[in-house]
């Protein structure tokens, strides 16, 4: 696993040559909250990591429900007890039921959808919620209810699949040829699209997702990805 500080954050990821999955952990006052539960056998590395940096994770917070988010959920609150978030929506994804809202586009969902994660959310997100410095805001596309996390105290993005870095920057359901993966598991590329001009107006000063390497004053890089999908 390898780790990357930038101020608040701390970037911790698995497989970062072969198949980059990132989580982080943010610091607070009150200590560390975690987003999202990377892989299965993910948790003792994660929790070496908070040891390292001296301080105890105090809550999980959930970008969305894939697998590749919410691998080591279980064996975390199992030794942590501590609480668990995530949007109304993908608390249902969280228990492998994938069906939509009648308000939805009724796009199939796709992506690893967990099967036997025992773990119930302890809170169920929405927009404007605020949770120590961070700011829920709800970026569907990827999944129904996919969530980015603004830092207010930097302005850094934490956006889970919203977008991806490796290979490339590009929004949910641009397929990247040297990493196709995120696109293939977007449910709905036209909210995705509309989701990404919503990160682009926050105007972030770092941006972090699921897959690939932290994006420093991503406005430029931002902006390029969203014209190639609506090219697309």
């Amino acid at each position: 696993m390898r780790v990357i500080k930038e101020g608040f954050l701390y970037q911790l990821t698995f497989m970062p040559r072969v198949f980059p999955v990132n989580c982080y952990l943010i610091e607070e006052e009150d200590g560390l909250t975690l987003i999202d539960a990377a892989l299965p056998n993910s948790a003792t590395p994660i929790l070496r990591a908070a040891e390292q940096i001296g301080k105890d994770i105090k809550r999980i917070m959930l970008t969305h429900a894939h697998g590749d988010h919410v691998g080591a959920l279980d064996e975390l609150k199992a030794k942590l007890n501590v609480p668990v978030y995530i949007s109304a929506c993908d608390s249902r994804l969280l228990e492998g039921d994938t069906s939509l809202d009648a308000s939805e586009a009724q796009t199939p969902i796709r992506g690893g959808v967990p099967k036997n994660i025992k773990t119930k959310p302890d809170v169920l997100i929405k927009e404007g919620d605020r949770i120590g410095s961070l700011l829920a805001i709800q970026t569907p596309g990827h999944t129904p209810g996919s969530m980015s996390f603004l830092d207010e105290r930097t302005n850094a993005l934490i956006a889970g699949d919203a977008f991806q870095t490796r290979g490339g920057t590009a929004v949910a359901g641009v397929t990247v040829p040297w990493f196709p993966f995120p696109a293939m598991a977007t449910w709905n590329k036209n909210y995705a699209l509309q989701s990404a001009k919503r990160i682009s107006e926050l105007k972030p000063s770092l941006l972090a997702v699921g897959h690939g390497e932290l994006l420093r004053n991503p406005g430029p890089h931002v902006e390029k990805a969203i014209k190639k999908a609506e090219a697309k």
